[in-house]
Parts: C-alpha cells; sequence; structure tokens
C-alpha cells in the first residue's frame, strides 16, 4: 500500500515509499483492476538491520471516483515523515495532487514537496545546514500518471504475465524534475504468515534519471540504490514489504505491515 507506497519520493524516497505497464516497458497509465477504499492500516519502519525506528499509519478516505492516500511515521527520535497522494481512479490512475513532509534529527536536510498536476506548479521548502529557510516555486510537466504515493496502490494493479514496467515520477534533486522507476519482476519468495506458508512477487526498481545527469549518475555517485517492493498476488493483492531510499545519500529503510500489541497485564486480566 505506501506504504509505501515509498518509495520509496521528495529526493527520491517515494519509492515509500511502485504503474503503468507493457511488456516492453513502454510508460502507459496503469489500468484501474482493484478499486481501492477506506482503509486504516498500521505499519513500522526499520532499518536494514532490523531495528525499529518508527511507526506508522496508512490512511485512506474515498469521495466518489478521488482517493485521498496518506502515509505518516513518527520516529522515536521525533522526526516525521508525511505523505499525502490525492487520486482519481476511473478507467485509469491520476495523480491529483501530492504533498510530503520530511522533517526532524532522521533527515539532514529537512523538506516539504507539493505539487498540482493540473497546474505543474511544484513548490519545494528546504533547509539548509545553517537552518536557513528556501522556498522555491517552479512550473513543471507534471504527466497524470504519476507515482508519488500510489506505488504500491499501482504495483496491486499489475496485469497478469506483465513482467517489467515503467513510471513517472517527481523528484526535487534540489530542483524539480521527471524520472522514471523502471520495475521488473525478480520472481516469487516465500513469507510465513501466523505460521501458514505464503508467496510474494518480489519487484526490483530502477530510477532511470535520463539525459546527460542519468549517464554520468553512476561515475560521480549519484545513482541512487535499487529499491524492492513485495506484492502478494491473487484475487485481491496485497502490500506485503518494501525497502526503499529514505532521502538522497541516506540508508535504506524498510516498510512491513503489522499488528496492534496488548499489554500483558490486559491480556492477563482476562
Amino acid at each position: 500500500m505506501r506504504f509505501l507506497n515509498s518509495l520509496l519520493l521528495l529526493v527520491l524516497t517515494c519509492v515509500c515509499s511502485l504503474f503503468a505497464a507493457t511488456d516492453d516497458a513502454a510508460p502507459a497509465p496503469m489500468t484501474v483492476r482493484h478499486r481501492e477504499g477506506s482503509v486504516h492500516g498500521f505499519l513500522v519502519l526499520s532499518t536494514m538491520d532490523g531495528v525499529t525506528i518508527a511507526d506508522g499509519d496508512l490512511i485512506q478516505s474515498v469521495r466518489r471516483d478521488e482517493i485521498t492516500a496518506r502515509t505518516v511515521f513518527h520516529f522515536k527520535d521525533g522526526s516525521l515523515q508525511d505523505e499525502t497522494a490525492v487520486f482519481s481512479q476511473g478507467r485509469t490512475f491520476h495523480l491529483i495532487s501530492y504533498h510530503q513532509v520530511q522533517k526532524g534529527p532522521s533527515f539532514p536536510h529537512p523538506m516539504d514537496l507539493s505539487a498540482v498536476t493540473a497546474t505543474g506548479q511544484v513548490t519545494i521548502h528546504t533547509t539548509d545546514d545553517k537552518g536557513k529557510d528556501t522556498v522555491t516555486t517552479d512550473h513543471v510537466d507534471l504527466p497524470p500518471d504519476l507515482a508519488n504515493g500510489m506505488i504500491p496502490i499501482l504495483m496491486k494493479n499489475i496485469g497478469p504475465g506483465v513482467s517489467s514496467m515503467k513510471v513517472p515520477l517527481l523528484v526535487a534533486a534540489p530542483k524539480p524534475r521527471i524520472v522514471h522507476l523502471a520495475i521488473s519482476a525478480q520472481g516469487e519468495e516465500p513469507f510465513s504468515l501466523a505460521g501458514g506458508s505464503r508467496k510474494a512477487t518480489h519487484y526490483l526498481i530502477k530510477i532511470e534519471i535520463g539525459g546527460v545527469a542519468g549517464a554520468l549518475a553512476p561515475y560521480v555517485g549519484k545513482q541512487p540504490p535499487d529499491d524492492d517492493i513485495w506484492i502478494m498476488g491473487g484475487d485481491l493483492p496485497a502490500f506485503v514489504k518494501s525497502e526503499t531510499l529514505s532521502y538522497m545519500g541516506g540508508p535504506m529503510w524498510r516498510t512491513e505491515l503489522t499488528s496492534p500489541v496488548w499489554p500483558k497485564a490486559a491480556a492477563d486480566q482476562k
């Protein structure tokens, strides 16, 4: 779901917190195969070593064909990552607006990014190492099939037999630009659920910067690492896990579903 849909975002973290697709990876709007509804899910964010760093909520509300999907993580160190995507789901998915905030000790360069697809207006609020705030507004030709804040949602709608695809993503690096996510299926992997055996499809996500910058990125240490997401298939596909870049130059973080844990004292009273 975000959980990432998460990858993953601002500085390539949306990723994610994953799409339109054809077998030759040509970009195209993602057809709505599974309509989104109201939901409140619980998430956990951890390091790649399995250390929990934040608890999160996925909250979706529906107004006719318009969905507001918000994913928010509250970090143990007081940091905040808050991502909201508003989109429509007619025949295809269409991003209407996007907003993401990253601030606190976990983010060396706090950022607030907002975009409106119809107008192409992108506003970025950043804070530098000396605490100086900068607000810039740019116009960018934003395609309606942007994946920001929707990656897991889009991936649940991948058609049968599709093994690769590309989707556009808005990033701030530091000026806003459009990159593409090249997604490819890596096969099924097993996982357990309450002792039972299940399988999820593992997808690899490569960020394609494009142009001269993209060609030089691997040689100047600016090529972001690959992201990963796992989606369980079936009649109603479900997000299982993602491993995405936290921010440009930052560590990889893992997002997973979680469930409430009741205090032991409360359980003993029953």
